[in-house]
């Protein structure tokens, strides 16, 4: 079957539920409430032996029995049960997604999972998984994630972890990434990470990809399809299993290969995927790419820091040295052009910049575009980082000081196109008022094309990962993202 037949993982028109219960319990019983949370809009056909209805809809004996062939099947049932289930729904379903666990991850279930393999060659089935928790796809409603968007964007994920799947569908959902698709692969007993990799790459919705994984045993392939794309997408990648006890956890995970982690390194020296540490950097870096397009020429390098705390900008110029990025001071002249801007006594301007709240609030935030307008006219920097503490801002709600800021921000980038990276910190205590505020603003700060961080710290390394790729790009003559 061609990479065509993937269409039916991320435009799903039409889903069969197996493993569904009268009584209401149970993952397929969830998967269903998931798929009316997040607006669902073609038919869901439910499969018992026994049951009339289920969760309101008809329910069908077996696959053979529905009325149509679904794109999507959920399979939500006994191990031992899945070959038959499989089987039956030849010409009924384009891809079936096993949940189900007790196959090639343990030493007994390797022999079950060759069967399930046979079956769905038989019927003509492209099967996710098995071990796999689905498919998130925004723009059909299709989701295994409680209190999933349904906002598509652009960004395709790949993760042998479906617990992690989700985290990244939460996590980054609530930082501002916005998804094409992202499937928990499970074991790969048929469908391969290689061959969803070559279609998000083909995939005109997909603009970054991100990929969790654990397994070695395909890493040859992922290495020519990502060379053979030249770096005309962003790629992030986080390998699970980088040291042993690490690679010892994955197998008895998914059955996955034990790999000497150089292997990645290479892989990504070479194809100018970009490697992370941590599910957090993961998703911060795959923000970053989907809202920052790599620069032409010289890579992010030079960083311009602009906050209203001294310790912050402290803190935050060695997170800064430590990614690779430069916080340099600027020559005497742009200095004399700051300090000419008559800003108060303790307010800092050679880089990093430090001016207080309160005259940051000075002429409704004016001051602020002011300050930028002097730096981006240097041409100081490839990159802005302003970081806010919202428990600050939240002191001057009146004046709507952040707002201010986000809109100067915005004209001075209007006023100065080119490739300067702008990006925003809003730091917080944690308190619920904060936590609130912070979610407002991040919201408004992406609607203008400007990403949020958390901390410094967290926006240095996404923007080491960029000027990374812009590295890379440049060193091959490539052209920058579009």
């Amino acid at each position: 079957m061609s990479d065509s037949a993937f269409d039916a993982l991320f435009d799903a028109r039409s889903i069969g539920v197996i493993g569904a219960s009268p009584d209401g319990d149970g993952p397929a019983n969830n998967f269903i409430a998931h798929l009316r949370t997040c607006g669902f809009e073609g038919p869901i056909h439910p499969i018992h032996p026994n049951a009339e209805s289920i969760a309101g809809l008809k329910a069908y004996r077996s696959p053979a029995d529905l009325p149509l062939p679904v794109d999507y099947l959920y399979v939500a049932i006994g191990a031992a049960r899945v070959p038959a289930a499989i089987a039956s729904a030849r010409g009924r379903a384009r891809v079936a997604q096993v949940i189900s666990s007790g196959f090639g991850e343990t030493e007994e279930g390797r022999a079950l999972e060759r069967e399930l393999v046979e079956a769905a060659r038989s019927a003509g089935v492209r099967v996710i998984g098995p071990n796999s928790l689905g498919t998130h796809a925004p723009r059909c409603g299709l989701t295994f994630v409680d209190r999933a968007l349904r906002e598509p964007g652009s960004v395709g994920v790949l993760s042998q972890s479906g617990g992690l799947a989700a985290d990244i569908v939460r996590r980054g959902q609530g930082k501002g990434v916005r998804f094409s698709g992202v499937v928990s692969v499970g074991n790969c007993a048929d469908v391969r990470v290689a061959e969803l990799l070559r279609y998000l790459q083909d995939d005109p919705h997909t603009r970054v990809i991100g990929l969790y994984l654990e397994n070695a045993g395909e890493a040859p392939a992922l290495f020519d399809i990502l060379r053979g794309a030249r770096g005309a997408k962003p790629v992030v990648v986080l390998k699970g299993g980088r040291t042993a006890q690490g690679q010892a956890a994955a197998a008895s995970h998914t059955g996955a290969l034990a790999s000497d982690f150089r292997l990645w390194e290479a892989l990504c020296r070479q194809t100018g995927a970009c490697l992370v540490e941590s599910l957090d950097e993961f998703v911060d870096a795959l923000l970053a790419f989907q809202m920052l397009r790599a620069r032409q020429g010289a890579p992010t390098k030079r960083v311009v820091l602009f906050g209203n705390g001294g310790g912050t900008s402290v803190l935050a110029t060695d997170d800064c040295v430590r990614h690779g990025l430069d916080v340099a001071r600027f020559d005497d002249a742009l200095i004399a052009r700051l300090a000419a801007l008559g800003l108060p006594p303790g307010a800092i301007v050679s880089n990093p910049i430090d001016v207080p709240a309160n005259a940051l609030r000075a002429a409704q935030g004016s001051i602020a575009g002011r300050i930028l307008d002097e730096v981006l006219a240097a041409g100081a920097s490839e990159a802005v980082i302003m970081h806010v503490n919202i428990t600050v801002v939240l002191g001057y709600q009146k004046n709507d000081l952040l707002g201010n800021l986000m809109e100067a921000a915005r004209g001075a980038r209007e006023r100065h196109p080119g490739d300067v990276h702008f990006v925003l910190v809003l730091r917080s205590d944690g308190e619920v008022e904060a936590e609130e505020a912070r979610r407002r603003y991040r919201a408004r700060a992406l609607a203008c094309g400007i990403p949020v961080f958390d901390e410094p710290a967290a926006a240095a390394r996404a923007l080491a990962a960029v000027g990374w790729r812009e590295g890379w790009l440049a060193r091959r003559n490539l052209p920058r993202d579009r």
